[in-house]
């Protein structure tokens, strides 16, 4: 298949199931003391964002969200099969968790968290950070309120991160008046004051997006349809553009950057359960499939020498679909496959320090489930193998 382009490369040729290799066990007992469910604010257990991902040092890491803070299970050996964990990091009083990663390596983690004392409930965004795979949460600090006044402060939204290339950390969340507020910061590392974005009905599920060249921008859907935010120049306050003819369903709207400086967006249509994708200056684009609730999972790469998009979701029955198309050609058909391997949460996709595509899942037990790409040409994935 040397002279084959990325139809031929890809159809037929998704997820297609092999024994996979062992993978060590471990962290059973803490598996059985926390356990992976349902968070206090009604989430799924999978944290929102990229929640499988590659460290520096070429390690994968999963995390997952259990009551009272987070489990992670991390790569023993860059390429696996081995894992160790899940290791419990408490998160007090946090209610929601986001994730995501830097350029660094560096991992941020934000919430929602709600304190209630004698004067009532108080309300602000906790972040901390993971410096190193493997390694300890630092300590959860708080970065305020977009509110001063605390009685209004608790109907925030649930706070969501990004980090641009340069490093400094986004924070999203939708304010007690319905408008987009973002936490940023700054080019030196300090964090700077609450921006407001004014748009009226945000909703929780923003889907930002740090481009390559330093710039931030982020697809915000709102109750009546979604907008966009970009910045118009690097270390910039983001700037809204004209809304967008397009309504995600809930929580699952996901972007990558599909060519220089330009994003694309992936989501379910809440009517027909489709995917469907729009960059800017284009149309909306019918995907096919048809997806559950939660987050599309997308990542760029490869294969067989061509420049491919890799979407992942959970099915209306459940079980993990796969889908590859040309990146930027999502015009000429998505070839899905269903895996035949149930999730209990939408899937995540990462490369692993061999380049080679990795999808997580939880199943029904809230074990971590990993499935690689195989070593043979094309697109086709091992069965999944339980950490």
């Amino acid at each position: 298949m040397a002279d084959a382009g990325p139809r031929e490369t890809l159809e037929g040729n998704v997820m297609r199931s092999r024994s996979g290799a062992g993978v060590q066990r471990d962290g059973a007992e803490t598996t059985a003391r926390h356990g992976v469910g349902t968070a206090p604010d009604g989430g799924g257990p999978v944290l929102d964002g990229r929640w499988l991902m590659r460290g520096p040092e070429g390690l994968l890491s999963a995390y997952a969200r259990t009551p009272g803070g987070l489990l992670r299970w991390a790569e023993t050996e860059p390429g696996g099969p081995r894992w160790r964990g899940p290791d419990f990091f408490a998160a007090p009083d946090v209610t929601s968790l986001s994730v995501a990663q830097g350029p660094n390596g560096f991992v941020h983690f934000v919430g929602r968290r709600t304190v209630r004392g004698k004067a009532g409930a108080s309300v602000d965004v906790a972040h901390a950070i993971q410096y190193q795979t493997g390694r300890p949460l630092g300590e959860w600090k708080s970065l305020g309120n977009p509110h001063r006044d605390s009685a209004r402060g608790v109907y925030v939204g649930n706070p969501v991160v990004s980090v641009a290339a340069n490093g400094a950390a986004y924070v999203f969340l939708a304010n007690a008046s319905g408008d987009l507020a973002v936490c940023r910061e700054s080019a030196a590392g300090k964090w700077l004051p609450w921006q407001g974005v004014k748009c009226r009905g945000v909703r929780s599920d923003m889907a930002p997006v740090p481009l390559a060249s330093g710039l931030m921008e982020a697809l915000v859907p709102t109750e009546a349809g979604a907008m966009r935010c970009c910045q118009p120049e690097p270390d910039a306050a983001l700037a809204r553009t004209p809304d967008l003819p397009l309504v995600p369903a809930e929580q699952s709207v996901v972007g990558i950057e599909t060519a220089p400086g330009r994003a694309t967006y992936y989501w379910t249509d809440p009517e027909t359960t489709g995917l469907q994708a729009y960059r800017e200056g284009g149309w909306v684009i019918p995907l096919g499939g048809s997806a559950a609730e939660g987050r599309v999972s997308a990542l760029r790469t490869m294969i067989d020498g061509y420049d491919c998009t890799i979407l992942a979701y959970r099915g209306l029955d459940g079980h993990v679909v796969l889908g590859a198309f040309g990146t930027g050609n999502e015009g000429a058909g998505v070839w899905w496959e269903p895996t035949g391997e149930w999730c209990a949460a939408p899937p995540a996709l990462a490369l692993d320090h061999f380049g080679r595509v990795v999808v997580a899942f939880l199943d029904a037990d809230g074990g971590l489930r990993i499935a690689r790409q195989g070593t043979g040409r094309s697109f086709v994935m091992d069965r999944s193998v339980q950490v």
